[in-house]
């Protein structure tokens, strides 16, 4: 996002003409900051033997998926559905890896049958592959290290209480499963949380995984998840990209020579790549005083933009409207019947009934976590790349609402 003359602007495209166009509340994306983004991870790695595969959870809509796919990047799923859906955008089954957490394992054979890369992470799931497929379909194991990466605890997944992956203090249980199914190991996997400011808590993930890996003949590659934080606010810190490449890839390349031959390295990226390209455009509905605090209330709520109540998440909001407006305090608030504030005691310029705002970061788990709660529809959304704004989602109506139910006669 660009500031001039006190005009903000997404992709060279006026913010406040975007949202006065599609209306509001609007979902719009930086194609080019996208691509950006991408690139700095590759660039950082150059020289490797990567593989950057999008965590598509963060954004699932189709033209970004296709941006990314032209941009040179592979894919990770966490569903059946997600796995589709890149399917439909251009990808190739061999690009995308699956890395579901307590699905049914009809849902892996599905991914099986589909030619996608499997990645277990419960010793019951890969039980289960053994016995059905033996040697015949090979599959990465995600690893839980025990890593307490730091930072919100809601984000945090390496740690020994969480659900996903397999505890590495398992290892000999995987490697009894391993041998007595003939299973081909071609991968392993970690990912420790997100919003990982340091590159040590990479290397510790790494240091796991090199350990382990010594007992898997077959492996082509080794994915250290992703998980990089990103700037929230002016002056906040974020992962320093060629920081933790100057450290992880001599790592990467003395385990290599222990190892015996080169391996791939991959990562699995997604709020890095969209979390900062992306804004949630809302306008104000109403300025609403009480005795202790002043409300703005606008036309979105915790349906559209679950981040700030689920996880704390602060994000930077802006008045388009009225840019350089008296400096007021404010609670911004949703139109849920819920308390669902977005910002408490929050310094604005003068918000006024029918301003619009605009929060930024707000292009990760932002419409992928959105729902239909107080039977509100779902925002549309809009993608600023090459001078243009296209639309690529429609607002939703109330026929999308009730298009699957059925209404019975009593």
């Amino acid at each position: 996002m660009q500031r001039q003359q006190n005009n903000f602007s997404i992709g060279q495209q006026p913010a406040i003409r975007i949202g006065q166009e599609f209306g509001t509340p609007l979902y719009v994306y930086d194609g080019q900051k996208i691509v950006n983004q991408f690139n700095t991870l590759r660039n950082a790695f150059q020289g490797m033997p990567l593989r950057l595969k999008y965590a598509a959870k963060a954004l699932t809509n189709l033209s970004v998926l296709k941006l990314l796919r032209q941009a040179g990047s592979d894919l990770d799923v966490v569903s059946i559905e997600e796995a589709r859906l890149g399917m439909m955008a251009g990808y190739q089954p061999e690009q995308i890896m699956f890395t579901p957490s307590g699905v049914a394992f009809e849902e892996i054979t599905e991914a099986v049958e589909l030619g996608i890369g499997i990645n277990i992470d419960n010793l019951s799931m890969l039980e289960k592959l053994g016995r059905k497929y033996g040697s015949a379909v090979p599959c990465c194991i995600r690893i839980n290290p025990h890593i307490l990466a730091g930072g919100n605890e809601k984000i945090q997944v390496g740690h020994i209480n969480s659900k996903f992956g397999i505890s590495i203090d398992y290892l000999p249980e995987i490697l009894r499963i391993v041998k007595s199914h003939r299973i081909v190991i071609n991968g392993l996997h970690i990912h420790t949380g997100s919003d990982i400011k340091q590159a040590g808590a990479f290397m510790q993930g790494a240091n796991v995984l090199f350990e382990a890996a010594m007992q898997f003949p077959d492996l082509a590659f080794i994915s250290f998840g992703g998980g990089f934080k990103v700037a929230y606010r002016e002056a906040d810190h974020a992962t320093d990209i060629d920081a933790l490449a100057a450290e992880l890839v001599p790592a990467f390349r003395n385990f290599c020579n222990k190892y015996g031959r080169d391996l791939e390295i991959w990562f699995e990226p997604g709020k890095f790549i969209v979390s900062e390209a992306g804004y949630l455009l809302v306008r104000v509905n109403v300025v609403k005083q009480t005795p202790a605090v002043t409300f703005v209330g606008v036309d979105s709520g915790f349906n559209h933009l679950i981040r700030p109540m689920f996880y704390d998440a602060y994000h930077e909001i802006i008045n388009l409207t009225n840019p350089e407006g008296v400096l007021r305090k404010y609670n911004v608030v949703g139109y849920i019947c819920e308390t669902d504030t977005f910002a408490k005691d929050r310094q604005l310029p003068e918000v006024r009934e029918g301003d619009i705002l605009m929060f930024r970061n707000a292009g990760a788990y932002g419409f992928s976590m959105s729902s239909n709660y107080n039977s509100r529809p779902r925002p549309a959304e809009v993608l600023v790349y090459g001078g243009k704004a296209h639309l690529v989602r429609k607002r939703e109506t109330l026929e999308d609402l009730v298009r699957n139910q059925v209404i019975v006669d009593f």
